[in-house]
């Protein structure tokens, strides 16, 4: 399977996302730059975090504007597999291809630790490797990491099982206390109504690799390889 991994200028987390797919589970992965207008032969891509363009106006706010979107955009409606990851999640919201908006933190300040995640849907291609209800440890690193979004559309996204992450305390518990952002509803990460687009605050590819002592976020990336050889197996 081919994946990509999309760089902006100020993008800084490309190279973790790569020694995943590269190193971790052994798959061919380019870089694609966000002047490009063709994507080449992908399978799946990743938009990984970052202060793209310095996160000037406001996070990911120049890069949905980005001539690589634009490719990025028929990609996914075309089914194709893309997963945003911290600014890359900022960025699919900017750009409308998933729903909400990222806003600053709750208190104000920069979070960078490590937090832990309850799997809310197991049944994705994202999500498959873990079992609805499991725990899992991701870093966090995040200044406007405040998921919101109107509550008409959080009322659908909850019925439609919208929501693949919720912030937690080690034991599961999701409450007000185990939020570290102020998101509505714990929200981490969310795939989109046909289920090919993820965004999600916390950094998988910082829990990908048993050299790190945090492996459970390998999970994500194993779960979207699967669902790209089985749906090879069928063509």
């Amino acid at each position: 399977m081919n994946w990509g991994v999309l760089l902006f200028p100020g993008s800084n987390c490309a190279d973790d996302c790569f020694h995943v797919i590269d190193k971790v589970l052994g798959q061919p992965v380019t870089y694609l730059w966000h002047k490009d207008t063709d994507l080449g032969d992908v399978d799946a891509i990743i938009i990984p975090g970052g202060f793209s363009y310095g996160d000037h106006l406001r996070p990911g706010a120049i890069a949905h504007l980005s001539p690589a979107m634009t490719s990025v955009k028929e990609f996914a409606r075309n089914g194709g597999l893309v997963i945003g990851i911290c600014n890359g999640f900022q960025i699919l919201t900017e750009s409308g291809m998933l729903p909400g908006s990222l806003l600053q933190n709750r208190g104000l300040k920069f979070l960078c630790n490590d937090q832990t995640l309850k799997v809310d849907n197991a049944d994705t291609p994202f999500t498959s490797e873990y079992e609805s209800g499991d725990v899992i440890v991701c870093p966090i690193a995040h200044n406007e990491g405040n998921y919101y979004a109107a509550p008409e559309t959080i009322v659908e996204m909850e019925a439609n099982g919208q929501i693949l992450f919720r912030y937690c305390s080690p034991e599961g518990e999701v409450s007000d206390a185990t939020n570290p952002n102020g998101s509505i509803n714990n929200i981490a990460g969310i795939i989109n109504k046909y289920g090919n687009v993820v965004g999600m605050m916390p950094h998988p590819e910082r829990s990908s690799d048993k050299d790190l002592l945090l492996s459970e976020g390998k999970g994500v990336f194993v779960s979207m390889l699967k669902h790209l050889e089985a749906k090879l197996a069928k063509s």
